[in-house]
């Protein structure tokens, strides 16, 4: 019972993978899904689209390029339609895989074509996207040498900040010891000061004396002279 049922289920996804997919009304991620078509088939399929829907499966390969017969009858068999129809009455399901030399000589040419078609739009496109992971990891890396640098400035700037606030301090404690000495030595002068202030009216009271006994001499003198004269 349990094979029967299991048996069932493996049908039944069998039935949804081989779903018919229109190549007309499918998204890009239903034609990723088909065998066979990449990204870049099922970009060009939805880019010609857009010009207008497909007529038939000759006017799907003539328009998109790297489809030819070959991989149009691949794609068939894994579910694709043009509107409803298969690739010249291609099985739903994918047929057992022929024989190398049983295969016609064009369906294998225009095979190979088609790989070297797919190939080369797969190397341009990895081509392009190398180069653009290369502009960004270029333009990232100016960008963080741009913060190195500017954080390499903004540090020298508060370093020169950090000493002109350390000179300033350092002149503003010198003036400050300088002011302090020079009060301290006006207040020593003080003393010396008031003490000349105070002898000086001594000074001049022992003036008045002599300058008395001068006075007194003179008149002294002048009877001497008298004296002398009469003799």
């Amino acid at each position: 019972m349990l094979k029967k049922i299991l048996a069932i289920v493996a049908m039944l996804y069998a039935a949804a993978t081989f779903a018919a997919v229109d190549v007309n009304k499918a998204t890009a991620a239903d034609l990723d899904g088909i065998k066979g078509i990449g990204p870049s088939i099922s970009a060009k399929i939805v880019d010609e689209r857009k010009k207008g829907s497909f007529k038939d499966w000759q006017d799907f390969i003539d328009r998109v390029k790297g489809v030819g017969e070959g991989n149009a009858a691949k794609f068939s068999a894994e579910g694709l339609t043009v509107n409803g129809s298969a690739f010249k009455g291609a099985a739903a399901a994918p047929a057992a895989p022929a024989k190398k030399d049983e295969k016609p000589a064009a369906a294998a040419k225009e095979e190979k074509k088609d790989a070297k078609a797919a190939a080369a739009d797969e190397k341009k496109a990895a081509k392009e996207t190398a180069k653009e992971e290369k502009a960004a990891a270029k333009k990232e890396a100016k960008e963080e040498k741009k913060a190195a640098e500017a954080k390499k400035d903004a540090k020298v700037e508060k370093a020169e900040a950090k000493k002109d606030e350390k000179t300033a301090k350092a002149d503003a404690k010198e003036a400050k010891a300088e002011a302090k000495a020079d009060a301290k030595a006006a207040s020593a002068a003080k003393p010396d000061a008031k003490a000349d202030a105070k002898a000086a009216p001594a000074a001049k009271s022992d003036t008045k004396p002599a300058a008395a006994a001068k006075a007194d001499a003179k008149p002294a003198a002048a009877a001497s002279a008298a004296a002398s004269a009469k003799k």
